[in-house]
């Protein structure tokens, strides 16, 4: 690290032991370094554009309202594009488990026992050939209606980033727009035996899988399969790695892991010689997924995948376009180097070293002297780090959970921004405060905006101004925190 650096962050530790807010920064400078930079501007696409107030607790689609791809017109993107941003992650966009009916298009009903919040988790993948229906004006017309929201996105000269989950499935899982003549996920698997190399999942054989119990979902509302009678015949192991046909209310339970032609059971033995059958699928999902030219995935837990199928996934990936990036969702340090250099990944989440230091200091819990000691144990990879202070996992910066002010973050938003070359993430809602509030649903009140329920995001409904997308209702301190932030 150089001595300016070193510097820097010694000037903004200062500051950001004070109490800042917008009186104290009367014309706010944008976030500097920005031209030089990937900014990554992540969006979770049912949120974005609802212009629903409602916020009923467990609300419907009807009651609560829901946003749209093509709702996301060229005056939004360019108002995305206003704050530096390169690359738009699109949070939420593959088919997942939810409890909306869409039966009337041939899309089966899931079940509520087996589903988290009404709107679904969007780490529960239901078929990765297909859109999320809540997406779609026209739900027959989803993929078309994607492939619209990929074209206008790179009409405003920013490139997609979808997510890719590759650790786990929906409990319910089936792939009916799968490409003709491919195999379903565990179409042939042999259910006999716990393990197989050439399963794609692993099972728990003479066991049935039972709902953690205690688990009521959608609170005291009703739906037509939520009548405790999910049946799975033998159970399937959790994507949490757990061995168990009756997993706990805290675990994946309303997802199942995939089989990597690891035996998890027997030491972690690995059988990859023949390549696993799940290897072929989830590649050739990746490259369904790249042929929509999709720029970027950000791929969901992937420590919990061995790195020698990204060794071997992502240069056939890079074969149909060489620019296209992966990023890896890691909370392990020590396997850092293992997956950017034997993985082949692009960028890393910085989340257990700099994210975290950070939110200390934010709330004067740490002293600075840590940051030169963690760039130091990332040289020669910190400009893979991607930096990050809100994503759809973490506290928002505004609630009372984290900084219950989204102006103490300012110093240590810097700091993210500038502390190397490396890509800078920014979750909607970030630069105008939003501090999550409210019991949404399963989502409950935690500080962080729902990825389980159908909601409005209030703070950022000001900037979308009911589909206008200027900003007419935020506040001037509002309106400063963007103009920090762009």
């Amino acid at each position: 690290m150089t001595k300016s650096n070193l510097l820097l962050i010694g000037l903004l530790i200062i500051l950001a032991s004070c109490s800042i807010r917008k009186e104290k920064i009367p014309e706010t400078p944008a976030m500097p370094g920005k031209s030089e930079k990937m900014i990554i501007y992540q969006m979770m696409t049912r949120l974005f554009t609802n212009t629903n107030t409602t916020n009923k607790s467990y609300g419907t689609l009807q009651e609560n309202g829901v946003g749209k791809m093509n709702d996301i017109n060229e005056t939004a993107l360019l108002g995305i594009k206003e704050l530096g941003v390169t690359h738009v992650w699109y949070t939420g966009i593959i088919e997942h488990a939810l409890l909306t009916d869409y039966t009337e298009f041939g899309i089966p009903l899931d079940d509520a026992d087996v589903v988290k919040g009404r709107a679904g988790s969007p780490y529960a993948i239901k078929d990765y050939y297909d859109i999320n229906p809540d997406l779609a004006v026209n739900v027959k017309s989803r993929m078309q209606e994607f492939e619209q929201l990929v074209e206008r996105t790179h009409q405003a000269q920013m490139k997609v980033i979808i997510d890719f989950v590759p650790n786990h499935v929906a409990r319910t899982y089936r792939s009916d727009a799968r490409p003709e003549g491919t195999k379903d996920l565990g179409e042939e698997d042999d259910r006999t035996v716990s393990f197989k190399p050439a399963n794609n999942f692993y099972y728990l054989p003479g066991q049935s899988f039972q709902p953690p119990a205690g688990y009521n979902s959608l609170g005291p509302n009703t739906f037509p399969t939520k009548d405790k009678k999910y049946t799975e015949q033998p159970a399937k192991v959790t994507g949490n790695d757990q061995f168990t046909a009756t997993p706990g209310i805290n675990e994946w339970f309303e997802t199942v892991k995939l089989n990597y032609g690891v035996d998890i059971q027997d030491n972690r033995k690995t059988y990859f010689d023949p390549i696993p059958d799940t290897w072929v699928k989830i590649k050739d999902i990746l490259v369904f997924w790249a042929n929509k030219k999709v720029d970027g995935f950000r791929c969901d837990m992937t420590e919990m995948v061995p790195v020698e199928f990204w060794h071997w996934a992502i240069p056939q990936v890079k074969a149909i376009n060489q620019d296209i990036i992966f990023v890896a969702e890691i909370y392990n340090p020590n396997e850092y180097r293992n997956y950017l250099i034997n993985g082949h990944f692009d960028f890393l989440y910085d989340k257990v070293q700099l994210y975290d230091t950070l939110r200390l200091l934010v709330n004067q819990h740490a002293h600075a002297v840590g940051i030169p000691q963690i760039q130091e144990s990332l040289k020669g990879v910190n400009h893979q780090m991607l930096h990050f202070l809100e994503n759809h996992d973490e506290q928002r910066i505004a609630s009372p959970a984290f900084a219950g002010d989204p102006w103490k973050a300012v110093p240590a938003m810097v700091v993210s921004a500038t502390i190397d070359q490396s890509p800078v993430m920014i979750y909607f809602g970030q630069e105008v405060g939003e501090p999550g509030a409210g019991v949404e649903g399963f989502g409950g009140e935690d500080g962080r905006t729902t990825i389980f329920d159908y909601w409005g995001v209030p703070q950022h409904q000001k900037w979308v101004n009911n589909g206008k997308f200027d900003g007419g209702q935020l506040s001037v301190e509002q309106k400063q925190l963007r103009q920090f932030y762009g």
